[in-house]
């Protein structure tokens, strides 16, 4: 059974930088797509903020193009975040999400992905 934790978050200032890490356990994931997705506080719904396929092809929604980086390192069965000129509307929890599929072109609905992990909050203020 596959699992997900997430790890990273914490308090930081406009402008600042995180790196967010996604580690994976139970199998590989070399053959699943990671997502990460974004709880704004107050809010229900889990919006995409970037994916990457399993051939290492990568997609970000536009509030975050030219900030976030997500890469993979298969052999760590990890995925990462790299976050950097931080916005307070930033702030929230950020979940990782696996799950495989036959094609991606874009960032994902959390509505397709059957394992998360249990979040890691993101603070960006002053």
């Amino acid at each position: 059974q596959l699992q997900v934790v997430e790890s990273g978050g914490g308090l930081v200032q406009p402008g600042g930088s995180l790196r967010l890490s996604c580690v994976a356990s139970g199998v590989t994931l070399d053959d699943y797509a990671i997502c990460w997705f974004y709880q704004a506080p107050g809010k229900e719904r889990r919006e995409g903020v970037s994916c990457i396929t399993s051939d290492g092809r990568t997609y970000y929604t536009d509030s975050v193009k030219d900030r976030f980086t997500i890469s993979r390192d298969n052999a760590k069965n990890s995925v990462y975040l790299q976050m950097n000129s931080l916005k307070p509307e930033d702030s929230g929890i950020y979940y990782c999400a696996a799950d495989r599929f036959d094609e991606v072109y874009g960032v994902l609905t959390p509505y397709e992905f059957d394992y998360w992990g249990q979040g890691t909050q993101v603070t960006v203020s002053s």
